[in-house]
């Protein structure tokens, strides 16, 4: 049973307490604060990557993403063959006033097109300078920190124990031709005619 009175002496019992301590204030905009590797900043545009599969405007839960494109056609690229049509980009906007940061068209994107960067400083005065389009959105790329060293005990992905077991089984095999040719060499040695 408490007595009346109890939590007024504990909230002034907590406040005595942090009274006491000595107060940690971040200065920013003088100090910069540490951000952790995977902080939600802003979206970097890796415009080569991008296939205008339109995957991200698709998904994006907000419609913030605006892409236009068009098709050109690409002329073959060995004689006697056909020839391809091909997408590509004209417009690539994100509206950070509409954006909600939950990063699925980063996550959805099967090209690795779109980028998490860590700068969150690109406040305007007109909401309409929150509109960044593909240029912009290609200047915020060179923010990206580089992706985290692979864990050294991690397996090795399918793909590179793939190409790393073709690339041995061709070796093999042209080292095999080698020295059999050097074989034949050996075997069979170059004679010269004799002139008289």
């Amino acid at each position: 049973m408490s007595f009346p009175g109890s939590g007024l002496a504990k909230g002034l019992a907590v406040t005595l307490r942090t009274m006491t301590k000595r107060s940690v204030t971040a200065q920013y905009p003088d100090v910069q604060p540490d951000l952790a590797p995977r902080t939600r900043g802003v979206i970097g545009l890796f415009e080569e990557n991008c296939t205008v599969c339109m995957l991200c405007a698709r998904e994006c839960p907000d419609w913030c993403i605006y892409i236009d494109s068009h098709k050109e056609t690409v002329p073959p690229a060995a004689p006697g063959g056909r020839e391809r049509s091909r997408n590509v980009l004209d417009r690539f906007a994100i509206d950070f006033a509409l954006c909600m940061y939950c990063g699925i068209c980063i996550e959805v994107c099967p090209f690795d097109a779109l980028f998490w960067s860590p700068e969150f400083e690109y406040a305007e005065t007109d909401i309409r300078d929150l509109t960044h389009e593909r240029d912009k959105l290609r200047e915020w790329m060179w923010t990206v920190p580089e992706p985290p060293a692979l864990d050294p005990a991690a397996e090795e992905p399918k793909e590179i124990a793939a190409a790393r077991k073709a690339a041995d089984k061709l070796a093999a095999q042209q080292a095999a031709e080698a020295a059999a040719q050097h074989e034949n060499q050996n075997e069979n040695p170059n004679t010269e005619e004799e002139g008289t």
